[in-house]
């Protein structure tokens, strides 16, 4: 819910004149959310909403959609030509020497980039500073209220019995002698998300064998083999308004005793999992600021200093939202260095892995620091060997 007050002490505290919140044919979904725009309000026309830290909101809109913004307090202006446009833009900048925007310098967080270069442009052409909004869009679209909370809890109970349910089903049908492909296990991964009232934007990836070295495998018609390596990787939400996925990666063999070149790979990566846990948890215990590239750097340091840094082809983690990754603080210090804070009540996965040409290993969990700094890993425990599905079902 859109909180004038809130906003505006988050502006003093950071020191900025003011939030100019700007979209275009719902390019700005950042914008959009922190506005309480309507899902189906998106416009064809331009809008521009000034919060300054101090005073009015001012509203700039096209006059043919001059109703955009009604439900926000402030003054309105409106604007028909372009010219009256770039005006418009000037009078709600007023005085402000510094402004937040939906923009990272250089495009360092590509998630947070919603505003074109050339509007960045024009408001830069009236002597102010545009600042990166990525800390304040933590705060205000980021942060888990308590309903998204409890509705991602309610969605990695569903997650985490997916994958008894799938383990199961390649056993079953393993053991009768039956075909059982990728397909087979995430159709059936599928149906169980239906079944539950959940949605997800793509199927869950289950790679065989090297197909499990890919991380970001599409899934075949690969056929799964006694004595296989599987990596199944699963992402979902309740199918609700404020939903929020939960993302999971476990691994298993297809066999009854897991042989030790699985197990090795499997308890670095775990290892390294665990020490990205606890630096966030160190942090929130101690009071200390911390920020993304840092859980990314103590992940990280754990596979590299086993010499398979090479082999760890992508960052410890992913902001987690009602998309799957979403806009807050990811957990990198490889794509990018995100210098943006991990904010308390904020969701993000710690998901490290090595992929070897023969096969990949990757353990992902959910992380959730409450509003009081309590760090909560979800999806149920950890996982902690690699599973001997054989053995179990």
């Amino acid at each position: 819910m859109f909180n004038l007050q809130a906003i505006q002490a988050a502006l003093q505290e950071m020191n900025i004149d003011g939030w100019l919140l700007y979209d275009f044919r719902g390019l700005n979904v950042l914008a959009q959310r922190v506005l309480d725009m309507k899902p189906d309000s998106m416009g064809s026309r331009r809008f521009a909403y000034m919060i300054p830290a101090r005073g009015e909101p001012l509203k700039l809109v096209h006059r043919i959609e001059s109703g955009a913004l009604d439900h926000l307090p402030g003054s309105k202006h409106i604007y028909l030509r372009w010219q009256e446009f770039e005006a418009g833009i000037q009078a709600l900048l007023g005085s402000a020497k510094t402004v937040a925007m939906e923009y990272s310098p250089r495009n360092a967080i590509p998630y947070l980039a919603r505003v074109d270069a050339g509007t960045i442009e024009l408001v830069k052409s009236h002597g102010v500073h545009v600042v990166s909004s990525g800390d304040l869009i933590q705060r205000f679209e980021a942060c888990l209220d308590e309903e998204q909370w409890q509705l991602h809890l309610e969605a990695s109970r569903h997650t985490e019995a997916a994958f008894g349910l799938a383990w199961k089903f390649i056993a079953e049908r393993l053991r009768a002698g039956n075909v059982v492909t990728e397909r087979d296990v995430a159709n059936l991964i599928m149906a169980h998300f239906d079944r539950h009232g959940m949605t997800t934007y793509h199927p869950p990836i289950v790679g065989v064998g090297p197909h499990s070295g890919d991380p970001h495998f599409e899934t075949g018609d690969t056929p799964l083999q006694p004595n296989d390596f599987v990596l199944i990787d699963l992402w979902a939400k309740m199918n609700h308004p404020k939903g929020i996925y939960s993302d999971l990666t476990w691994v298993g063999y297809l066999g009854v005793d897991v042989p030790a070149k699985y197990e090795t790979i499997f308890q670095i990566v775990a290892q390294a999992r665990d020490a990205g846990i606890n630096r966030v948890r160190s942090a929130f215990a101690k009071g200390e600021p911390l920020q993304g590239w840092q859980v990314d750097e103590a992940t990280r340091k754990v596979i590299d200093d086993a010499g398979y840094g090479a082999a760890f082809v992508h960052r410890t983690g992913h902001s987690i939202g009602q998309e799957t990754h979403g806009n807050g603080a990811n957990m990198d210090n490889l794509e990018t260095k995100d210098e943006r804070q991990v904010m308390k009540r904020t969701l993000f996965s710690i998901e490290p892995g090595i992929y070897l040409p023969e096969f990949g290993v990757r353990s992902e969990v959910d992380v959730y620091v409450d509003g009081q700094g309590q760090v909560h890993v979800t999806g149920g425990g950890p996982q902690t060997h690699v599973l001997p599905v054989m053995a179990m079902f």
